[in-house]
């Protein structure tokens, strides 16, 4: 008799439907629906930083390539195509913002005309270069909430004693 009772418990259960694993089950779907889209999202922020990382060094570049000289200084097309050279996305969608330079004396820094080499009398004319840069940042997965493009920014500054 205990025998037929402990078939007819086995086949009530298996007519009800076992439950046991279902929470564990339950778990490692919302597991998944959770840390799939937090990995995307963090990698898509990695990805902008580097972004924002390569326009700042592309500002760099132009600056470094603005202050050999004071013509270069004034040579915005050539600012351009170092910063473009050194930028490792799509090189179209960065551009030059500005770029402006002034000149100060090195012992006053009392700002000068950059033409007049007699201006600082006993002292150094510094030359200070600032290169803005923009470019397009396009993310890999969109959001209804975001826009679909960022714009990044980048600058740099560098003195040059002339």
């Amino acid at each position: 008799m205990t025998c037929e009772k402990l078939h007819f418990r086995g086949l009530k259960r298996l007519l009800r439907g076992d439950e046991s694993g279902q929470a564990l089950v339950e778990l490692a779907l919302s597991l998944v629906m959770i840390l799939i889209p937090l990995l995307i999202g963090s990698a898509e922020f990695a990805r902008a930083a580097y972004a924002y990382i390569e326009v700042s060094n592309a500002a760099r570049a132009a600056v470094a390539y603005g202050a050999q000289t004071h013509a270069t200084a004034l040579d915005s097309a050539g600012m351009l195509t170092a910063a473009r050279n050194d930028y490792a996305f799509d090189p179209t969608k960065l551009t030059l913002l500005n770029s402006s330079y002034t000149c100060s004396c090195s012992d006053t820094g009392a700002t000068v005309s950059c033409t007049d080499a007699t201006a600082c009398s006993g002292a150094h004319i510094e030359l200070t270069l600032t290169v803005r840069t923009t470019a397009i940042f396009d993310p890999g997965f969109y959001e209804p909430f975001l826009n679909k493009t960022f714009t990044v920014n980048g600058i740099a500054v560098q003195k040059v004693l002339q």
